[in-house]
C-alpha cells in the first residue's frame, strides 16, 4: 500500500495533466500489467490505447527521459526517492492523487494472491506463514536491511532503510478494512472505466 505516496510521474520540467494530454507527450512506463500503469490510466482518464507510451525496465526510466525517448517517466521502487539526483521534478504522485479522491485511502500497489481452489484452511495457513515472516523482518529490521543491501541499486543503508519502511509496514501485515476498501474501489473504478474486463469477486484471507 502507498499511504500518501505511490508511483510518480517525473519530467525535466513540471507538467500538469492537461499539458501532458494536450501535448500528446510520451510516457515511459515500467510495464502494462502493473498497478502503477492502471493508476496512470485512471489519473489520465483514458485507456492505454489513447496516449503514447513505451515500456521500459523500471531501472532505465530515468535514462529514457534524459535521452528524449520519453517526455515523462512513471517511476516506482527506489526511483521515488532518487529522482532529484537525476535532475527531474514530480508532475504528480499518484498515491497522493488517489488519497485526495478517495477519503485518504492508501493506493493499492501489490499483494499476494492464492487461488480459491485451495481449501480455506490451507489459505489461512499460508497467510499465517507469510505474516509471521513479515513480522520477523519487522522485529529484526536492522538485520533485514543489512541483508537487503546486497540487492540494492545505488542505495546506501539510510536510503535503503527509508525505502524498506515505505513498503514493509503495518499495511504489509494486514490491509485492514481501509486497505480492503481501497482495493475494491481501485479495481471497481478500473472496471467501470473499461480498463479491466470484469470486476473480480474479492475474498480476503484474514
Amino acid at each position: 500500500m502507498g499511504d500518501g505516496y505511490g508511483p510518480m510521474l517525473v519530467a525535466r520540467n513540471a507538467l500538469t495533466r492537461e499539458e501532458l494530454v494536450r501535448g500528446n507527450l510520451r510516457i515511459a512506463v515500467p510495464g502494462r500489467m502493473t498497478s502503477a500503469f492502471l493508476a496512470l490510466q485512471l489519473w489520465l482518464g483514458r485507456p492505454a490505447a489513447e496516449f503514447p507510451h513505451i515500456v521500459v525496465p523500471f531501472d532505465e526510466i530515468f535514462r529514457a527521459v534524459r535521452d528524449g525517448r520519453a517526455d515523462v517517466g512513471l517511476i516506482i521502487h527506489e526511483g521515488q526517492l532518487t529522482y532529484r539526483n537525476e535532475g527531474l521534478v514530480v508532475c504528480e504522485d499518484l498515491g497522493v492523487w488517489w488519497g485526495r479522491e478517495n477519503d485518504d485511502l492508501p493506493l493499492p500497489l501489490g499483494g499476494n494472491v492464492i487461488h480459491k481452489r485451495f481449501e480455506p484452511s490451507t489459505r489461512r495457513t499460508i497467510s499465517d506463514i507469510l505474516t509471521a515472516s513479515i513480522q520477523f523482518s519487522l522485529d529484526h529490521r536492522a538485520e533485514a536491511v543489512q541483508h537487503a543491501l546486497q540487492y540494492a541499486r545505488d542505495m546506501g543503508r539510510e536510503l535503503a532503510d527509508q525505502f524498506v519502511g515505505m513498503y514493509v509496514n503495518h499495511w504489509t501485515l494486514d490491509y485492514g478494512e481501509k486497505g480492503r476498501e481501497s482495493i475494491r474501489r481501485f479495481l471497481g473504478r478500473a472496471h467501470r472505466a473499461g480498463l479491466i474486463p470484469r470486476a473480480p469477486e474479492l475474498e480476503f484471507v484474514c
